[in-house]
């Protein structure tokens, strides 16, 4: 007889089986110490590779507390082990297939390899995270997003499938569409001795934005998959996922200098507008636009000071105040030779061609004459306009670590991962800036604009200064609060004690409460990723 559709059934671990690869050598247990949070206090007795579903679940089942890491990229702290033993998903790194529309891999795998098996069949993930050489596994622990958030949505939605081993060393097999929350939004997990547990869906309201990395997951019908998407590894461990993907598009790119803010999001509402339209209405010839990248004046001064415009190759033209960097889709058959066309005769009412429209755009908001566009097969140029939008974290980092050189590493980055309506964005911005300034503090800010997420980033010069970064950064998530958003967007929760009181805040110590006895439910011993999400 049928389950129904809020239950599902776990069943044993497959693969071979053994002990999994082990060490307690001091120098290899060294290394996975620190994430890029650069959390301090890191400590493990042990770290562990499974090389199979098997070893993993043997491991799980015997060890009091443990931490799943991948390319420790976490930017909460999430990744730094406080005590408990350590699994590398660095052994869990295959491929298993790849179809046109599918593909089907191991959590250890890097993005980079992954995508570059993929470009080799013309295909693509699309919301691949800035950073490559995080793992799949990471991504989906935390619901990762990357730029083209705007046009293909966050991780969860280009999951179809995983499977996760328990805290109990079973193993649930979830697939897209096939467990979902019932009227109630109640779930049962029957175990292979028969017993089971039962929940119910996290009791909160999640803000409407389009990317989140708060906590557990919660909607009417929610499928149970997406209960483990974001969950930070306290859940369960994930050892298998299947991903959709897409053919490559025709793409690229622009670097856009505005003369002040203003106009650089009321280009970016313009832009928005035009691609959403365009997408709604299938429209081959209309501005597609997959990503707007933003940096700030402060952000910009950084880059001068460094000389990153010269050293990369990609001059700042006009009086910049604001920084654009934008990614937009083409006609399949769109060559060089026929954009190269369209740019020389942008000026052309008559013409009817994306490259077309957008130069347009770009004259009516003051942007076309200092504008560089990048070809699709520009792939330097393409690079190096990536090159300098990731310079400016790059000159946070030189700085903050030439604090600590002076100060010691008390002195840490101290940086938002705030979002809000694309609407309130220049609202939200404001008041960033205005907590910032209210503790005497330096602020950087750049991000995912056609989001509404932005990362401002707090530059203390000294130990005083420094202990002044925490309430900066609790005014700037409650803003986000305020304004309908969230202030964790993209990088999760972690250790990071800041965002988990702004967890309680957005949920509620109620809501946390539903979250806390989910985890109690699925992870009874507290053996999974300890002190994530929740402090212990």
């Amino acid at each position: 007889m049928a389950l129904p559709r809020h239950v599902v059934r776990t069943r044993a671990p497959q693969g071979p089986g053994g002990s999994a690869r082990c060490t307690t050598d001091p120098e290899v247990v060294a290394s996975f110490l620190q994430d890029a949070a650069h959390t301090p206090g890191g400590r493990a007795p042990a770290v562990c590779f499974p090389a199979s579903e098997r070893q993993l679940a043997d491991f799980v089942v015997g060890a009091p507390a443990l931490l799943c890491v991948g390319a420790q990229s976490s930017l909460t702290g999430g990744a730094t082990p406080c005590g408990a033993r350590v699994v590398s998903t660095a052994s869990l790194a295959s491929i298993e297939s790849v179809r046109s529309d599918r593909a089907v891999v191991g959590p250890g795998l890097v993005l980079r390899d992954l995508s570059a098996a993929l470009a080799d069949r013309n295909l693509w993930y699309p919301p691949v995270p800035t950073y490559d050489g995080a793992t799949i596994g990471g991504t989906v622990a935390t619901n990762a997003a990357g730029a083209a958030t705007f046009a293909y949505g966050t991780t969860r939605d280009w999951i179809e499938g995983l499977t996760v081993v328990l805290a109990n060393g079973e193993v649930l097999e979830l697939r897209r569409g096939e467990i979902c929350a019932d009227a109630a939004g109640r779930f049962e997990i029957v175990m292979s001795d028969g017993s089971s547990v039962r929940f119910k869906r996290p009791d909160i309201a999640p803000p409407q934005v389009p990317k989140l990395s708060c906590g557990y997951f919660s909607a009417p019908d929610m499928d149970l998959i997406d209960l483990f998407i974001g969950s930070e590894g306290t859940l369960g461990i994930v050892t298998r996922v299947e991903i959709r993907v897409v053919k490559k598009p025709r793409q690229m790119s622009w670097l856009l200098t505005l003369a002040n803010e203003a106009r650089a999001l009321a280009l970016t509402a313009a832009l928005r507008s035009a691609s959403q339209r365009s997408r709604r209405d299938d429209d081959p010839n209309g501005i597609d636009v997959t990503a707007i990248e933003f940096a700030d004046a402060p952000s910009i001064e950084l880059l001068v000071a460094d000389a990153a415009p010269s050293r990369i190759g990609v001059p700042l033209q006009g009086d910049a105040q604001a920084l654009l960097f934008v990614q937009m889709n083409l006609p399949a058959d769109a060559d060089d030779a026929s954009i190269l066309d369209e740019l020389a005769r942008a000026d052309d009412p008559l013409r009817d061609h994306p490259v077309a429209h957008l130069c347009k755009m770009l004259a009516r908001h003051g942007a076309l004459a200092t504008a560089l566009p990048a070809l699709p097969s520009e792939d330097r140029k393409q690079a190096a306009f990536a090159a300098l939008r990731e310079a400016v974290p790059d000159a946070v980092n030189r700085r903050i670590g030439a604090a600590q050189r002076i100060h010691g590493p008390s002195l840490t980055k101290a940086a938002a991962d705030v979002i809000v309506p694309f609407p309130r964005l220049g609202e939200a911005l404001a008041a960033y800036r205005a907590a910032a300034a209210r503790h005497e503090l330096a602020c950087a800010t750049w991000g995912h604009v056609s989001d509404g997420n932005v990362h401002p980033n707090l530059l203390p010069d000294d130990a005083v200064a420094a202990a002044r970064t925490s309430a900066a950064l609790l005014e700037m998530g409650r803003k986000a609060i305020e304004l309908g958003g969230a202030p964790m967007s993209e990088h999760g929760v972690g250790r990071n004690p800041i965002k988990q009181q702004l967890l309680r805040e957005l949920y509620g110590e109620r809501g946390v409460e539903s979250m806390r006895a989910i985890k109690r439910t699925l992870d009874p011993r507290g053996a999974l990723a300890p002190g994530v999400l929740f402090e212990t």
